[in-house]
């Protein structure tokens, strides 16, 4: 009975987000042994579609347009629409980062379509489709099944494994002339301020930091343990309040939601919005001068001591580990 799904490959500076290849694999377990197809949507991206195919995608079709060089829901959702008009699948994956949050439910509302937002996993169970998705800021987790039409979700990153790449997949990879018209939105400049290297929300090791830094400099001996451990830094809000750091780090309910493999929070008390965001990482590590701190309720492993005398001395052992290693 399989099905035919769409999945948004996501491109970020002319390469596709790893959550483009997070969203295949969700993609061929709601295909059931149907179609995946792959969508690109850019100025030039249907150079990138090889790499969609090797991570699972049957086919792709891309729509490219000068108009598309820049996300804007309204430019992006024209021609999303187009594609799915073409393709009329059964299903649809996106990823659930700022991108998909803001065009899923444009894309739902104009299907008239049921929308699953932020799976972490999806699993064929007793004839049904079967998502899990966290609520009440991570506290707890509802599984939920689409009973009509489309199969419409939102994955997050780092939840769902990638397929592994096989290089000798090959697919066909076509182009979709759509007449992308009447954009409301008009993208001037585009100001980033983001972590240098490592993507944050895609990162398989975080290093974090709240107000216990106690100032700019205070994070310095944390980018030097995440480039050690090839990882990227966060913060809590109380970091970000204070100014030590920029709010694109920000770690929590109303912040980026993080599951690394490793999450190291240093000078972090807990509260429980920053939990929200990074406590579904699958070992986390709090070095606290405060043996009573909630963030030691959460975590796999604690160090109580001052964050300026342990980082230095995990960065040194990690240093040793990887000259032996």
């Amino acid at each position: 009975m399989g099905r035919k799904v769409l999945v948004l490959g996501e491109v970020r500076d002319g390469s596709l987000r790893n959550v483009s290849f997070e969203a295949v694999s969700a993609a061929k377990t709601v295909a059931e042994g149907g179609e995946v197809v792959g969508v690109l949507l850019g100025e030039n991206v249907s150079s990138l579609g090889a790499e969609l195919v090797q991570y699972g995608a049957d086919r792709v079709v891309a729509v490219e347009s000068d108009k598309l060089a820049q996300y804007t829901t309204d430019g992006y959702s024209q021609a999303l629409m187009a594609v799915i008009g073409e393709e009329n699948p059964e299903g649809l994956i996106l990823g659930h980062t700022a991108l998909g949050k803001d065009l899923a439910p444009k894309i739902a509302s104009k299907l008239d379509s049921g929308l699953i937002s932020d799976a972490t996993a999806v699993e064929e169970a007793g004839g049904n489709l079967v998502f899990t998705r966290p609520i009440y800021s991570g506290k707890a987790f509802e599984k939920k099944i689409v009973t009509d039409g489309l199969v419409f979700a939102t994955v997050r990153p780092n939840n769902i494994a990638p397929l592994e790449k096989d290089e000798s997949r090959s697919g066909d990879v076509s182009t979709l002339a759509v007449d992308i018209k009447d954009l409301r939105t008009v993208i001037k400049e585009v100001v980033r301020k983001a972590t240098e290297g490592v993507d944050l929300s895609e990162a398989k090791v975080v290093i974090a930091g709240g107000r216990g830094v106690k100032s700019e400099e205070g994070f310095e001996p944390l980018k030097e343990l995440a480039t050690v451990l090839g990882g990227a830094v966060g913060a809590s809000r109380g970091a970000c309040d204070a100014e030590y750091c920029d709010y694109s780090l920000q770690i929590g309910q109303t912040g980026k939601v993080v599951t690394p493999d490793l999450y190291i929070a240093c000078g972090i008390s807990g509260a429980i919005q920053h939990l929200a965001g990074m406590s579904n990482s699958k070992v986390i590590v709090a070095i606290n001068k405060d043996p009573e701190a909630n963030i030691f309720k959460v975590a796999d492993y604690g160090i109580v001591g001052d964050l300026f005398e342990v980082v230095p001395m995990l960065t040194e052992e990690f240093k040793k580990l990887k000259v032996h290693s």
